[in-house]
C-alpha cells in the first residue's frame, strides 16, 4: 500500500522543473533531479513571485498599464524588494508591447498534465491574454537572471502547445522573459516530431535518474 510519506517520491515534474532539467548537461542533470526529488519528499518550496504575478494580472485585467506593478514593489516584503525592482521594468515593457491597455483582456487558463512516456509533467501557464481581434495567448513567465536557452524555450512552448486545448482552447503559447521584457514564440521551422522524440528521451532519462536517487 502506498503511504502518504512515499507518495511524493513518484517520478513527477513541473514544467519549470523539467525545462530546467533539459537545459543541463552531464552530471549536473543527476544533481538537479536529485534535488527535485528531495524537495518533493520534504514537501518544501516557496514561490517568491506570487505577488508579482498578481500585480501583472491586475494591470491586464483592469487595463492600468503598469500601475499595479509599480505599487507592488512598495508592498512586498523587504526581503523580496530587490527581486521585484529587477523584474518590474521588463514586465512593464512587455505589458506596453501588447498595445493599448483596453485592447487586451485577461483570460483564464487551466493547468494540464502532459505524459512524456511514463513521466507526468504539470503544464501550468501563469495566465492568458485575449486581444481585441479575438486571438488569445497562454503566457508562461521566465524570471531567472539568465535568459532562457533555446532548448528551454522550445521545450516550454512545445509542451504548452501540445496541451492547449485543455489550458486555453485555440490560444498560442508564449514564454515571456520578464527581466528583458521579451516574448518568445514557437519558431516557424520547429519540427514537432523531432521535438517530441527529444523530449521523450529526456523524460526517460529523468525517470531513470529519479529512481537511482532513491
Amino acid at each position: 500500500m502506498t503511504t502518504p510519506a512515499s507518495t511524493p517520491l513518484t517520478p513527477y515534474a513541473t514544467l519549470l522543473g523539467f525545462t530546467r532539467y533539459v537545459d543541463r548537461t552531464g552530471p549536473t542533470k543527476a544533481t538537479f533531479v536529485g534535488g527535485l526529488r528531495r524537495q518533493r519528499a520534504s514537501r518544501s518550496g516557496f514561490n517568491p513571485h506570487g505577488q508579482f504575478v498578481k500585480a501583472l494580472k491586475a494591470d491586464i485585467a483592469f487595463h492600468t498599464g503598469g500601475t499595479h506593478l509599480e505599487q507592488v514593489v512598495d508592498v512586498v516584503k523587504p526581503r523580496w524588494r530587490p527581486l521585484y525592482q529587477a523584474l518590474v521594468p521588463g514586465a512593464t515593457a512587455w505589458l506596453r508591447s501588447l498595445g493599448e491597455p483596453r485592447g487586451v483582456d485577461l483570460a483564464q487558463t487551466r493547468d494540464a498534465i502532459a505524459m512524456l512516456g511514463d513521466l507526468p509533467v504539470k503544464i501550468n501557464p501563469h495566465f492568458g491574454v485575449r486581444y481585441a481581434d479575438g486571438h488569445a495567448e497562454a503566457v508562461r513567465l521566465h524570471f531567472d537572471e539568465a535568459p532562457p536557452s533555446g532548448e528551454a524555450v522550445l521545450a516550454t512552448l512545445h509542451l504548452m502547445a501540445r496541451h492547449m486545448d485543455a489550458m486555453l482552447p485555440h490560444a498560442t503559447p508564449v514564454l515571456v522573459d520578464v527581466r528583458r521584457g521579451q516574448a518568445h514564440r514557437t519558431p516557424a521551422g520547429a519540427k514537432t516530431d523531432e521535438i517530441e522524440r527529444w523530449l521523450a528521451g529526456e523524460a526517460a532519462a529523468f525517470r531513470s535518474i529519479w529512481s537511482t536517487a532513491a
